[in-house]
């Protein structure tokens, strides 16, 4: 049929119904299954399991393209709510975008910007809404965390008395707290418990084993100090004195031969040298270079190898009496000596040498000064062959320059039992061994771990002080 020059017939009229619906029912497909649409990926980094007086709040949220129509964070207690963070409202928080999906907000709050948290349960609730459907219809998620609210400090309390520290050397503390610290200066020695030390009923009682290094100014603060595990810390003084000790200076030459025997050695042993070609024909100029790596950078990673190994230490004492200084030695060398190197009668490096170096007879026994379990059994770049004992509490004794090793990491040794033969392994300029004394992986001067006396005035009495109090 003709109408007005245009063809119309029920086909085309039914098809267009067809298409209007189809149309029709796509759109309400989609749009049921926008509202189906999972909301952003919300994690809550910080605070884990306490809020204290000063906290921090952190989360991540991952959405596709980092699209955000509302963020909400906020701390709710007692049936009241306190706002951490909000897309609409000015806060203290920060946002940031890590990538083309993931954001990160965070903040520190404290007494002073949400004062009405008391002790007590919370939760942390964090609310992500994203735009779906070319932003027709939203995806909302939330994510909560249980938290306590810790807000009374740790309480403090020395209970030993006459502190004597010796500059490089250590000393003994009892108290009463939560788990808490010595801190000297910008480091801490942990606490433990004092029945790791023999006192029995005495929950509440600490002990610790601090040091003024040889590299810290006598004027160095010295407290208890003491963190919960909220956050909220204290620190209490206590009476000591410090006595200053001389620290002996040498002057040290290289030979050619020195240089020639130690440092083809150690290269062969050091990973970190593998790549050096030492051989009978390297220049007096390659293998003063390479000494002066050892000498300053290994020795420096060497030494942060032996101060890790104080995580390895036991919660209680291991050791028993006073340390035994290498039968018949004779002291070459003392701790905290300052020496200057040098090659050709030119200054060419400065070490502090801590430690105790100890000559016998070549290729002499080497055993153990006290009790304790071996926590390492190796060779160790300027060490040589070493072997380090834990005594505990983070005390350990470390034997170095060792010929040979007869122990093995994890092995428990007692007082006197061998551990090796004497030798010149490392930076060894002859046959002997170096002794070191360590606190938290620190070096401190042997010689009051020697003497019983010392024991008995600076740990010991304590102790039996404690229990009578």
């Amino acid at each position: 049929m003709v109408n007005d020059g245009r063809y119309d017939s029920p086909v085309m009229r039914t098809g267009i119904l067809l298409t209007v619906v189809a149309t029709v029912g796509a759109t309400i497909t989609a749009w049921v299954l926008a509202g189906r649409a999972e909301g952003p990926q919300i994690t809550i980094v910080q605070p884990t399991t306490f809020i204290g007086q000063t906290a921090f709040f952190e989360a991540t949220i991952q959405t596709p393209e980092a699209q955000l129509r509302a963020l909400n964070a906020h701390v709710e207690q007692n049936g009241n709510i306190y706002p951490l963070f909000s897309l609409d409202a000015g806060t203290s928080a920060s946002i940031q975008q890590e990538s083309e999906s993931s954001l990160r907000i965070s903040r520190a709050f404290d007494r002073s910007s949400h004062p009405d948290l008391v002790t007590g349960s919370a939760r942390i609730v964090v609310q992500a809404t994203r735009p779906v459907l070319y932003g027709y219809r939203d995806a909302t998620s939330e994510t909560s965390l249980e938290v306590t609210v810790r807000l009374t400090p740790p309480r403090l309390s020395p209970l030993s008395t006459l502190h004597y520290i010796n500059h490089g050397g250590s000393e003994f503390i009892v108290y009463r707290v939560s788990p808490t610290d010595v801190r000297v200066g910008d480091r801490e020695y942990p606490g433990y418990p004092a029945s790791g030390a023999g006192l029995t009923d005495a929950d509440d009682l600490r002990v610790a084993f601090f040091s003024l290094a040889h590299d810290q100014e006598l004027t160095t603060p010295i407290e208890l100090y003491a963190r919960d595990p909220a956050g909220n810390a204290a620190s209490a003084r206590f009476a000591f004195r410090i006595f200053e000790q001389p620290f002996r200076r040498s002057r040290i030459p290289l030979s050619e031969r020195f240089l020639q025997r130690v440092v083809p050695d150690i290269v062969s042993n050091v990973a970190e040298l593998a790549d050096e070609q030492v051989d009978s024909s390297a220049s007096s100029t390659e293998l003063l270079d390479l000494y002066l790596f050892i000498n300053g950078e290994l020795r420096r990673r060497n030494r942060q190898t032996v101060a890790g190994l104080a995580a390895n230490t036991a919660n209680n004492w291991l050791w028993d009496g006073s340390f035994r200084q290498l039968s018949n030695s004779q002291v070459e060398s003392g701790f905290a000596d300052h020496r200057t190197y040098l090659y050709e009668d030119e200054e060419v490096d400065q070490q502090v040498h801590l430690g105790f170096d100890l000559a016998s007879t070549a290729n002499a026994p080497i055993r153990a000064a006290n009790s304790g379990t071996v926590v390492f059994a190796n060779y160790l770049g300027i060490y040589g062959n070493c072997v380090i004992v834990d005594h505990g509490m983070g005390l350990q004794s470390l034997y170095a320059h060792l010929s040979s090793i007869d122990v093995m990491q994890g092995m428990t040794v007692t007082r006197d039992q061998q551990l090796g033969l004497s030798g010149q392994t490392g930076l060894a300029g002859g046959d002997h061994l170096h002794f070191a004394m360590l606190l938290q992986g620190r070096p401190v001067t042997p010689m009051e771990w020697w003497d019983e006396h010392w024991l008995e005035d600076r740990v010991q009495r304590k102790l039996r002080d404690a229990g009578q109090s």
